[in-house]
C-alpha cells in the first residue's frame, strides 16, 4: 500500500483570514476534480507558508521570497501538474517583488495566491509593503499590487478576493485554477486576509471593499479601462474585489517546452547516452 501524508491541523490564530483561503483552495481543487497526486503547493515564508501542510497534495516550502521561480521551475519540469504558489504580502511584494514582476511578464501556467494582511504577522507585526501610512510608524505609501499587475503587459489574470466573503473567494479561486488549466498562463489572486493579532482589519475592510463583479458596465477584458477604474477606486479609498482583468496569451510552458521531447520530470535518467551528453556539455565549457 502506498503511504500518503495526512494533512495536519492549521496552527493559525483563531479568526485568521488564511483559513478562508485554505477552504477556498481545498474546495476549488475538489470541485475541479484535480487528483491529489497532480497537486503541487509551493509555499513562501510567513504564516501562510505552512498552508501546503493542511491539504492533500505534494508540497514544498520555498526559500524566503523565492516561491515564484520555484513554482515556475516545477511547472516547466512537469507541465501536467497543477501548480499553486501561495505566500504573504511580505514574501511576495518585498523580497519576492522582483520575481513577481518577471512572473507576470513570463506568464507561467501557475496559480499564485497572495494572502495580504498588511503586516509581517510572523515576526510580531512590523509594517509590510502594503501597510497603510501611519501603521506602526510607517511613513511610506502602500504598494498597490493590482495596479502593478495591470501595468505589466504579460499579465493575463488579475483578481482580488476577501476572506470575509467566502462565496466570492471560492468562485475566484476556481476561475484562477481554470485559467491556468486552459493554458493561458499565470492566474494572480490576491486575498485580503486579516491578521487578527497584529492588524485586525475585518471591520475596516468590510466597509471599504467594492465588488467590481457587480458592475455591469465594467469590462474585465480592457486593460486600460481596468487600470483607470482601479485608480479611481483607490483615490476613493475603496478596495476592489472580483475578477479585475482577464486576457488570453499562451503560457510560458507552451512556448518553451518542445512537444517532441518528454518534459524533464519524465526523462529516463538511467539512459547511458545521457552520460556522454553530459561529458560533451562539460567539454564545451572548457573549450
Amino acid at each position: 500500500m502506498t503511504e500518503t501524508f495526512t494533512p495536519t491541523r492549521p496552527i493559525w490564530c483563531a479568526g485568521c483570514g488564511d483559513f478562508g483561503v485554505l477552504e477556498a483552495l481545498t474546495q476549488g481543487l475538489d470541485e475541479l476534480a484535480v487528483p491529489e497526486y497532480r497537486r503541487v503547493i509551493i509555499a513562501g515564508i510567513g504564516c501562510s507558508g505552512s498552508l501546503q501542510n493542511y491539504l492533500s497534495c505534494y508540497g514544498y516550502h520555498a526559500p524566503h521570497g523565492r516561491v515564484l521561480p520555484t513554482a515556475t521551475g516545477c511547472k516547466l519540469a512537469n507541465p501536467d501538474l497543477t501548480v499553486v504558489a501561495v505566500g504573504g504580502d511580505g514574501d511576495g511584494y518585498a523580497i519576492g517583488g522582483g520575481h513577481l514582476v518577471h512572473a507576470f511578464k513570463r506568464n507561467p501556467g501557475i496559480t499564485y495566491i497572495v494572502m495580504n494582511n498588511g503586516t509581517y504577522g510572523l515576526t510580531k507585526g512590523q509594517a509590510s509593503p502594503t501597510s497603510m501610512a501611519g501603521f506602526r510608524g510607517n511613513i511610506e505609501e502602500d504598494l498597490d499590487p493590482v495596479l502593478l499587475a495591470l501595468s505589466i503587459p504579460g499579465s493575463t489574470f488579475i483578481a482580488r478576493g476577501y476572506s470575509g466573503q467566502p462565496a466570492q473567494l471560492l468562485n475566484l479561486t476556481i476561475a484562477a485554477l481554470k485559467h491556468t488549466a486552459a493554458g493561458y498562463g499565470m492566474a494572480y489572486l490576491e486575498v485580503l486576509s486579516p491578521c487578527v493579532t497584529y492588524n485586525d482589519t475585518y471591520r475596516e475592510w468590510r466597509t471599504s471593499v467594492y465588488n467590481i463583479d457587480d458592475d455591469a458596465d465594467y469590462d474585465r477584458k480592457d486593460r486600460v479601462a481596468a487600470f483607470t477604474r482601479m485608480t479611481e477606486l483607490r483615490e476613493q479609498g475603496r478596495l476592489p474585489l472580483g475578477l479585475i482583468y482577464e486576457g488570453e496569451r499562451p503560457a510560458l510552458e507552451k512556448l518553451v517546452c518542445d512537444p517532441a521531447f518528454d518534459p524533464p520530470a519524465r526523462q529516463d535518467i538511467s539512459d547511458p547516452s545521457l552520460v556522454d551528453g553530459y561529458r560533451e556539455a562539460l567539454q564545451s565549457f572548457i573549450r
